[in-house]
């Protein structure tokens, strides 16, 4: 698995002008491929008086899936600048979508090129990117005197406690970069004389903060 990616922070729709066609980018995130045919599907749907409506999308953490569309312009000016952008910015989970109104004057396959991939790379910028870093789940169980506390400590420290259940103990369940498992191990044990379970389970990503 990718220690982290980056994906767009919010969907959105960024336009850009050259050479008077009107270039809309819109971009979403998208968790399959489904969602992101969805969200193509959406927008030709929403502009469908449009000249063209290209898209590309990544999906997976690893970039496993990678489709790119020209709709009708050029092969290769379109759909491929719009992948490498998003793939060039490390993003995934993530589809973009330009529209183009042209605008009367011819662009050539270079300003095509440029026109598609920049209306993509001006997006980003202006949606912004969230970057989402890989975490072990892990499940942390204490007695009810010691639930409060253990929280607190957890929330005060920067941990993510994704959920909490109360039972005969009460249950808690974290995230934890890899590398902080040993010494969150000797850290709880400290906090709780011993008496706290924890278990580690499987892999997740989770929000590591935003960049533009």
């Amino acid at each position: 698995m990718q220690d982290e990616y980056r994906t767009v922070a919010r969907a959105g729709t960024h336009e850009t002008e050259v050479n008077r066609s009107r270039f809309l980018c819109a971009l979403a995130p998208a968790a399959t491929e489904q969602e992101a045919q969805d969200f193509v599907a959406a927008i030709r749907k929403e502009h469908a008086d449009a000249t063209h409506n290209c898209y590309a999308y990544v999906i997976g953490a690893d970039a496993a899936v990678q489709k790119a569309s020209d709709d009708g312009e050029p092969g290769g000016t379109a759909g491929v600048p719009m992948l490498q952008m998003l793939l060039r910015r490390d993003m995934r989970y993530v589809v973009a979508v330009v529209t183009r109104y042209y605008g009367g004057v011819k662009l050539g396959a270079g300003g095509l090129i440029r026109a598609y991939g920049g209306a993509v790379g001006e997006a980003l910028d202006t949606l912004g990117t969230i970057t989402r870093r890989r975490f072990r789940l892990a499940t942390v169980t204490v007695d009810h005197q010691r639930a409060g506390k253990v929280q607190n400590d957890l929330r005060s420290t920067g941990r993510e406690v994704r959920d909490v259940r109360y039972g005969e103990a009460v249950t808690i369940e974290i995230g934890l970069p890899d590398a902080d498992v040993d010494a969150f191990r000797a850290w709880l044990a400290d906090a709780t004389a011993g008496s706290a379970g924890f278990e580690l389970g499987g892999e997740a990503y989770g929000d590591a903060g935003s960049g533009r």
